[in-house]
């Protein structure tokens, strides 16, 4: 089975190490995005390192070279790290393909972003698989490296099917929406369970000029714990923090990938240390 010409493993593969991983360095300074990003490409078995600053993604790039760049391209730092990228680079001497991110989808910011370099453009808010088979499409073009999708991962008691956008829970198997998928990602990129703000939710999920009636997330999310079979008032995946959010239950290890079972692979979080979380922005609603 594939989706946009990328395999997909019937079984799971076991997880390589970095030395033979597909790579991607990932130039962004949102950390809840970051760790999305990071917990997608887990189903392309990628190593990622991310940097906030120019200064750190040099500081990768001097011994490390990856398959792919994943850039913010309403970051400052994006066109000089896209200009170093351009270049040979001293391990190589080949060029590092770039999936640009923006918030403007206009066609203008597009050209603008081909011009300077990039190979592909995605507009955020992103749905993990996009990302995934768009990251995956571009470093096997680019660099001939091969390896398919692991569709399903497993975070405790969870298995997620990113192609079919199927969740196995509490012995039942049920098919999430485009929403309810980025979502659930969204809570169990975070490490160690940590809250995510409803504005936060929103910003990600639906984008920052997405004009919404307040109570948006609530029930995305209550949509979400029912087909999960989860109850609020004793919750196994998802927890209310009364005043803050929500938060992903970790009931899985630190121990990293387990991908030898034959059963799906097994996330441990995180092999990068946690910034502070981001406080949360005014946004004007609909209505207010």
């Amino acid at each position: 089975m594939s989706r946009q010409g990328v395999a997909v493993a019937t079984e799971t593969a076991q997880i390589p190490d970095e030395a033979q991983a597909r790579r991607a360095l990932v130039l962004l300074d949102l950390p809840l995005v970051v760790d999305l990003i990071e917990l997608t490409l887990n189903h392309g078995l990628f190593a990622v390192r991310a940097a906030a600053t120019l200064a750190e993604a040099d500081a990768i790039l001097a011994d490390w070279v990856p398959h792919i760049a994943v850039i913010d391209m309403d970051h400052e730092d994006s066109s000089d790290l896209l200009l170093h990228l351009g270049a040979s680079n001293t391990l190589t001497r080949s060029v590092v393909p770039v999936l640009g991110l923006t918030r403007h989808g206009d066609l203008w910011t597009k050209l603008k972003a081909f011009d300077l370099g990039v190979d592909d453009i995605l507009t955020t808010p992103f749905s993990p698989e996009e990302l995934l088979a768009r990251s995956i499409v571009i470093a096997r073009r680019a660099s001939g490296i091969q390896g398919p999708i692991v569709p399903t991962i497993r975070l405790g008691e969870m298995e997620i099917d990113i192609v079919n956008r199927q969740v196995r829970a509490g012995g039942s198997v049920v098919h999430l929406s485009g929403i309810e998928q980025s979502l659930l990602y969204l809570l169990a990129s975070r490490d160690g369970g940590q809250i995510v703000s409803r504005e936060d939710i929103l910003d990600a999920v639906w984008g920052t000029d997405f004009l919404a009636e307040s109570n948006i997330v609530d029930r995305h999310v209550r949509s979400l714990r029912v087909k999960l079979q989860d109850d609020y008032r004793r919750p196994r995946f998802i927890a209310t923090v009364p005043g803050e959010g929500y938060r992903f239950i970790p009931t899985f290890s630190n121990d990293g990938w387990d991908g030898g079972s034959g059963g799906p692979a097994e996330v441990g979080h995180r092999r990068r240390k946690q910034k502070p979380h981001a406080p949360a922005r005014s946004r004007t609603r609909a209505g207010d």
